[in-house]
């Protein structure tokens, strides 16, 4: 009797050791075909967890918290790239003091732009632009644009005031070699970015195709489009290499041009379908390479637009071409505003509402900056531009500035 209960005490062990061992097979099954095999198995929670705790802690839109917290003067500054004599009032400047500080607290500016005259020696240049940019940072947490006309050649600002350890490069129109006009935008970034620069209003995408056009005749790197388009992306790498924004420039092209922007009048008669054929073909090449900001030149295209407006304030030619057709929706920025192709035919308000108007963003260096600013801010309250219409262009202008605050 004794023996047959052990008998089926153990019996009854045995089903139930049976049973537990079954389900656990039909658990390991079930495990084996809903998770992932090799190196990535037993990670399928933690990859999940992951990704919910990024969604959960993703950081607040820097772009549109900084506008939302932006007053209309504040925008309508972040326009503006100008020189340090316009923003503090002063002859000359070559150190950023108290004045400078107070200035862009008042007036705080997208970017100021330096010349020659503004650099004495590394040391100096560099404290300047340094002091600007923590300036710039403690009094609204965003970036200035801190920029230089430095293409190499005879167009170089830095290179040409005689600063140790900087050498001047070549002119562009004995570049052929894209291993070459790399380099040549890697070493003038290179010493850019060390002294606190960040944007350089280069290479000039110019196609020279007016052989007496003597602007940018040894600025340009040919009359091949194709050629220009392959040397000029590689300056443009070679800078971001260096993380110094390239400003690819004369938009919509000034090598096919009879006459100088600087002096007045410049124009080319070529129809739309000419340029695309030659003169937008660096553009449009830079657009699909992602280029940040291009520089509208003073150029009138009468056969595009109907009439002699320049191309920086043509609604045609920023909005309709540049942007719609090529795709560009990235900062256009004016080339300077005091060249007498504007200056001799606009007040200083009337050419910045009608650069807005046209689809543009940054105004360099108007003739006079208080002026304007107030036709801009005067344009907004009386209805002529909205606030709105300001807000597309600082967010193009902050998207971009977002990018310094990375690499800072």
């Amino acid at each position: 009797m004794k023996s047959k209960k052990i008998i089926a005490v153990v019996g009854g062990s045995f089903l139930l050791a049976a049973a537990f061992l079954l389900i656990l097979c039909i658990k390991f099954v079930n495990m084996k075909e809903s998770s992932p095999t090799g190196k990535y198995a037993g990670k399928t929670e933690k990859v999940e967890q992951t990704t919910t705790d990024k969604k959960e802690q993703k950081k607040p839109d820097w772009v549109e918290e900084k506008i939302s917290g932006m007053t209309l003067e504040e925008k309508v500054a972040q326009l503006f790239i100008i020189t340090p004599e316009a923003l503090t009032g002063m002859g000359k400047v070559t150190a950023a003091g108290d004045t400078t500080k107070r200035c862009l607290e008042q007036y705080p500016v997208g970017g100021v732009i330096y010349f020659a005259g503004n650099i004495e020696d590394r040391q100096q240049l560099s404290d300047m632009l340094h002091t600007t940019q923590s300036y710039s940072i403690e009094q609204s947490g965003i970036p200035i644009f801190l920029s230089v006309d430095e293409e190499g050649g005879t167009v170089a600002r830095v290179a040409g005031s005689g600063i140790s350890t900087v050498s001047v490069v070549e002119d562009m129109c004995e570049v052929t070699d894209e291993e070459r006009a790399y380099e040549i935008g890697q070493t003038i970034g290179n010493y850019l970015a060390e002294l606190g620069f960040n944007l350089d209003y280069a290479p000039v995408g110019d196609v020279l195709t007016n052989p007496e056009n003597t602007v940018v005749k040894k600025r340009s790197f040919g009359n091949d489009s194709a050629k220009v388009a392959a040397l000029s992306q590689k300056v443009l790498d070679g800078l971001q290499e260096e993380n110094v924004y390239g400003v690819i420039k004369h938009f919509p092209g000034h090598g096919a041009t009879a006459g100088d922007t600087h002096e007045g009048y410049a124009y080319t008669d070529k129809s739309l379908e000419e340029l695309e054929q030659q003169e937008l073909v660096p553009f449009q090449n830079a657009i699909e390479n992602h280029i940040a900001i291009i520089m509208a030149g003073h150029i009138s295209v009468p056969n595009v637009t109907g009439d002699n407006t320049p191309s920086s304030l043509s609604k045609i030619m920023i909005t309709d071409v540049l942007r719609e057709k090529m795709g560009f929706d990235g900062i256009v920025i004016t080339d300077a505003l005091n060249m007498g192709a504007i200056s001799q035919h606009y007040s200083s308000a009337e050419v910045s509402v009608k650069v807005i108007e046209a689809g543009g963003d940054m105004l360099l260096m108007p003739e006079n900056f208080q002026e304007a600013y107030q036709g801009i801010l005067e344009a907004v309250q009386n209805g002529t531009l909205t606030e709105e219409r300001i807000d597309e262009s600082v967010r193009r202008i902050l998207k971009v500035k977002e990018k310094l605050t990375a690499e800072d």
